[in-house]
């Protein structure tokens, strides 16, 4: 089987399920696991990300929205040449990755096109149920139903640790400036973790938000985590940022429970390792009882404690 990805999660479950070789197409964001760095790259962003700032990002998503035109740039020379029986792609959100809507043009330049699978998952159910339809597409299914029990496990071995312990409120970003607050599956993860979601309901869409009314909210904990970054960018956004007045008088921020993390690998992407981000969130916000320590690298916190 010859398999095209236009989403790293699909990439990370298509490796999850021992199908690594398979993959012979990928995204220029499919950056784990390491060995499908190389592979060839059949979809680019059109966004210019070098050095811009998250409102410099944020004016020019904007923009080609209101075009009505694709943040996303299918090299369809590429795709004939590669030749996939499948092509796993998603219609949950045209701003995360490239969707079927990108298709059409490219896969009527095929004598015999692809099947296409397309994922859209809301929540983790939602998350395992995608990773048991690639299993079956791929011709995996049992290695997909022990995949996900496994995760399943670890997800359930988090919720009972923390059961007992008190919730504190958390205020998660899911974009710095302007403000997103996240949606979908992190509300779930972060109830599962054993914390109160402050302004977030899981299986809705991220909204933007205000500052004056975020404000308000008085978090214990504030979670940054915005879409597609690392644990260093976040840190250096975070620290670069001009946060809104009244920011530093926030109880939270004052008391150093303010945590960067790596969104990208544990949060943004619906794939086997939002178990992972389960268990970082558990260990951010009950470390006396979370089955697993923070691992260095995930997570930090943003900044000094304020005297």
């Amino acid at each position: 089987m010859r398999i095209c990805s236009f989403l790293p999660s699909a990439t990370e479950i298509v490796c999850a399920l021992g199908l690594g070789d398979a993959l012979v197409g990928i995204t220029y964001e499919c950056d784990y696991p390491p060995e499908v760095r190389g592979k060839p790259v059949v979809v680019e962003t059109r966004l210019e990300t070098q050095g811009r700032t998250a409102a410099e990002l944020d004016a020019q998503v904007r923009a080609f929205l209101s075009r009505g035109e694709s943040l996303y740039r299918v090299d369809d020379v590429a795709l004939r040449r590669l030749q996939p029986d499948l092509i796993l792609t998603q219609d949950l959100c045209h701003v995360c990755a490239a969707s079927p809507e990108d298709l059409p043009a490219v896969l009527s330049t095929f004598s015999v096109p692809p099947r296409v699978l397309t994922l859209a998952p809301k929540d983790l159910a939602g998350v395992w149920q995608d990773i048991h339809s690639v299993g079956e597409a791929v011709g995996r299914a049992g290695r997909a139903a022990a995949l996900v029990a496994e995760l399943v496990a670890r997800v359930e071995r988090v919720r009972a640790a923390v059961a007992g312990a008190a919730r504190p409120r958390v205020l998660a970003l899911e974009w710095l400036d302007p403000p997103f607050l996240p949606g979908h599956w992190v509300p779930e993860m972060i109830a599962l973790a054993g914390g109160e979601p402050l302004c977030c309901r899981s299986g809705e869409p991220s909204h933007r938000a205000d500052w004056a009314e975020l404000l308000q909210t008085r978090p214990d904990v504030i979670l940054l985590m915005p879409c597609g970054y690392h644990l260093a960018a976040t840190l250096a956004e975070a620290r670069s940022l001009r946060w809104p007045p009244g920011w530093w008088e926030l109880a939270a921020v004052r008391a150093g429970n303010v945590w960067a993390l790596d969104a990208n690998s544990y949060f943004a992407r619906p794939g086997p390792r939002l178990a992972d981000g389960v268990e970082i969130l558990a260990a951010i916000l009950h470390p006396e009882c979370a089955p697993v320590p923070l691992r260095a690298g995930v997570a930090a916190p943003a900044f000094q404690e304020v005297a």
